[in-house]
């Protein structure tokens, strides 16, 4: 191929000169050109900051702005015309849309843009940049702090005029919390979000333990958290993909059936996977009525809206089985879906798949070096400041020597000159005297002076003693990223499944014909209900589960109603037939195919289910304790015909904090969170009536409060031991990991009702109240916030011992 490297024009005629080239070098050369600014600069995020170069120029331009969290909203258009002009000159287009989805709660887990005004849905886009307004969000302020501190490296911009980081501080795990998407040149990313504590717990684990594995890392993330929460059902791809970088996982709706008429059942959906909007799966069902794919749905009704969010009623036939048509339509329709991972991020500049553990050690490596060039820049100031404040101390020591020094000087050249020979002065410090204002020689200033000398000289200290100690270094850092856990960590939203569960295999024209056969209902510690295929499993709870601990148990039948007591005084009538049944196994039973308790359970907001009851008015008594030390056993009586009722009268700001089923000989346990345990036999409490409001349980110090409350069946074998975990009262649930003793209950000797018991557990430093504390049988089984076990340390006889490190956060023991 020839190209026509110039060509003559009418002024000044030239003669031609034609170059041969190579097409196929030249087309090489200009794809590879095109591919790398393509990955580089466009489609890939960086894994420092989890960013791609136009989502950082949208956030330090808006920093630059001054758009702070504080300040009020302005106009996306002209946020999108100052990333423009200054820093992303690619269309205005490209860069609304990524200002866009960093404002949009439903695609990232932790937005980093406030938006006001209409910022689209799932299924609709935004209105113009005209019409919304935009700010920071407080997380983002955490990705750009310190950026005038010398932490990161600036580069020019477009046009060599304007300076722009290369990377953002990032004191929030962008990449793994918030994830990305992005289609490069013959690679692709797609990255799952996560939660922000399980993510910080984590890579302090790692800041701790620089060589875990990516299997003790996943005891702190065991799974996705998506923005929408729904269900992940099976874990092996999320695993394979925190190994190797590449895996995928099936998300599922949240739903439930409900009674939507008196006469009438309907599947009511609260929460659809990652990315799927209720439009595509009303579309989705009504093509699939008309195909017959599905059948047994006489309706659906979008009844979402801002005030209560996402609901979905699926109105089911009558004659059809809803169970059936759940599961037709989590086979035909988006409420099941796919997600890939494919975990690429530019390293260095070069794109790479990384697992879980290697994008935690890129994480935490930059941490480390914001923060140790933090500290040299703060050094270097402090260190310029205390040379200046030495000086000026030397000036009003002797000012009236200075005064003369100055003015016999014919110039301020000639008087700097002079100062720094008559008193051993640096030029900075005496030209820092020579601008000396006159106010400033007072005898007050002198002991200002002296004050932020003194203290300038500690911070230095500190300073030095960071950047001259490796470990001192770490632990700032883990210390960090625990207060930004604290500050910005949310609780988990997707529940995570290792299987599918009990749902029907098939859908089916007739109703399910349910046998009234024995079977046992299990609550877990995460919250999960299921029943058991039939009476095998041993009635106790605390027995161990292979997924998940099992924290209560009630027998009854397929075809009966149990009741669920609450925190709130509350026991709810639960319909056996309606919960999912566990599989037969030889082994331990796996709660992974349980139901949430939201979804069969009308829970008021941050009211909890405590324990399973039988409705049976022969049955033991109920007992109950408060977290006021209040207790209770109710007088046995039929249950009355209503869904939910009050078995407690609180007291305002009280709430219960356990429940069990007891008899005259069981012992009574209550364990206080300042690590005071008391038990006493449960004769000592005479049965009340329901709106009976109990009677003292245990004498409480100021500020203290039950955290646990159990009893110990009499004559039991089974060893019960004593589980106790300490902590800080001040950090959030689920951060911290504390230390945990076990020790045999016998070591505990009895009370009387309404004493203060004895204590249970001696505080470390930095441990101010037990987080969790449970009593029974041993094995006794601890278990994260998504099931996943956390061992516990070997029973000790040592009753008012210390406790061992954990090595994970306890959700919940049994």
């Amino acid at each position: 191929m020839a190209r026509r490297t110039s060509r003559p024009t009418d002024a000044e005629p030239v003669e031609e000169r034609i170059v041969d080239i190579d097409v196929s070098a030249e087309m090489e050369g200009s794809f590879l050109e095109y591919a790398y600014s393509v990955i580089y600069s466009r489609a890939l995020p960086d894994a420092r900051d989890g960013l791609k170069p136009v989502q950082r120029r949208i956030l330090f331009q808006m920093s630059d702005m001054g758009l702070r969290p504080d300040r009020a909203h302005v106009k996306s258009a002209r946020v999108v015309g100052e990333v423009m002009g200054k820093l992303h000159p690619h269309g205005d287009s490209a860069i609304y849309d990524a200002l866009v989805r960093m404002a949009q709660p439903f695609s990232l887990r932790l937005p980093l843009v406030d938006g006001h005004g209409n910022f689209g849905s799932l299924d609709d886009g935004p209105a113009a940049a005209r019409y919304t307004e935009a700010r920071l969000a407080p997380a983002a302020m955490a990705m750009v702090t310190d950026l005038d501190e010398d932490v990161v490296d600036f580069v020019p911009n477009y046009d060599n005029k304007l300076q722009q980081p290369g990377v953002l501080p990032s004191a929030i795990p962008n990449l793994l919390v918030n994830g990305a998407s992005g289609i490069a040149v013959g690679m692709a990313t797609n990255m799952a979000p996560h939660n922000l504590v399980e993510v910080v717990a984590a890579a302090r684990h790692l800041v701790a333990h620089p060589d875990a594995t990516v299997e003790d890392l996943m005891r702190f993330v065991p799974g996705p958290d998506l923005p929408t929460g729904g269900k992940i059902v099976g874990l092996d791809g999320v695993r394979d993909a925190y190994r190797t970088g590449r895996g995928s996982f099936r998300t599922r709706a949240t739903a439930r059936v409900e009674n939507v008429t008196p006469r009438r059942k309907g599947i009511v959906v609260t929460e659809l996977p990652y990315t799927v909007g209720p439009e595509k799966v009303i579309e989705k069902i009504k093509e699939g009525v008309q195909s017959k794919k599905l059948s047994g749905i006489s309706d659906v009704v979008d009844l979402t809206d801002r005030e209560n969010g996402l609901r979905l009623v699926i109105e089911v036939k009558t004659g059809f089985n809803p169970d059936a048509v759940l599961d037709q339509l989590y086979r035909y329709t988006p409420m099941e879906d796919s997600f890939g991972v494919n975990n690429v991020a530019l390293v260095d500049g070069r794109p790479q798949t990384l697992g879980l553990r290697e994008l935690l050690v890129v994480w935490v490596d930059h941490r480390l070096t914001v923060v140790r060039r933090r500290s040299q820049f703060r050094l270097a100031k402090r260190q310029e400041r205390l040379h200046l404040v030495e000086g000026l101390l030397v000036a009003i020591l002797d000012i009236d020597e200075v005064i003369q020094v100055i003015r016999t000087s014919d110039t301020a050249e000639a008087a700097r000159d002079r100062l720094m020979g008559v008193f051993d002065l640096s030029q900075p410090q005496a030209e820092y005297i020579l601008e000396l204002r006159l106010r400033r020689l007072t005898r007050f200033s002198r002991i200002e002076l002296e004050k932020e000398a003194d203290q300038l000289r500690a911070e230095i200290a500190e300073l030095e003693a960071i950047l001259g100690d490796e470990a001192r270094l770490r632990t700032v850092v883990s210390d960090e990223m625990a207060e930004v856990a604290r500050t910005f960590g949310t609780p988990r939203r997707t529940i995570l499944l290792e299987s599918a569960g009990g749902t029907a295999t098939a859908a089916t024209a007739t109703p399910l014909e349910v046998v009234d056969a024995p079977c046992q209902v299990l609550l877990s510690g995460t919250g999960l209900l299921a029943r058991t295929a039939d009476d095998a499993v041993p009635v106790r709870s605390g027995r161990r589960s292979s997924h998940d601990a099992i924290a209560s148990v009630v027998a009854t039948t397929t075809r009966a109603q149990i009741g669920a007591a609450t925190s709130r005084g509350r026991v709810l009538r639960l319909g056996v037939v309606d919960l999912p049944g566990l599989p037969p196994t030889d082994g331990p039973p796996s709660l992974s195919g349980g139901v949430p308790v939201t979804e069969v359970l009308d829970l008021a907001p941050g009211e909890r289910v405590l324990a399973l009851v039988t409705l049976d008015a022969a049955a033991p008594t109920l007992a109950l304790a408060t977290a006021g030390g209040v207790v209770k056993r109710v007088a046995p009586e039929s249950a009355p015909n209503r869904d939910a009722w009050d078995v407690i009268g609180l007291r305002a700001g009280d709430e219960v904090v356990g429940a069990t089923v007891v008899t005259d000989d069981h012992e009574l346990v209550l364990v206080t969170a300042q690590a005071q345990l008391l038990h006493f036999p449960a004769s000592a409490v005479r049965p009340q009536g329901r709106p009976a409001g109990g009677m003292a349980g245990i004498r409480l110090a100021d500020g203290d409060r039950v955290a646990f409350f159990g009893a110990v069946a009499p004559g039991d074998d089974r060893g019960e031991v004593v589980v106790t975990v300490a902590g800080s009262s001040d950090a959030l649930p689920g951060t911290q990991a504390g230390t945990a003793k076990v020790t045999p209950f016998e070591l505990y000797p009895a009370k009387g009702r309404a004493t203060g018991g004895v204590r249970a557990h001696r505080f470390l430093r930095g441990e101010d109240a037990l987080i969790a504390a449970w009593v029974g049988p041993w094995p006794a089984r601890a278990v994260g916030s998504a099931g996943q076990a956390v061992d516990l340390p070997t029973p000790v006889d040592r009753r008012d011992g210390s406790g061992t490190p954990l090595p994970a956060p306890v959700h919940a023991i049994g």
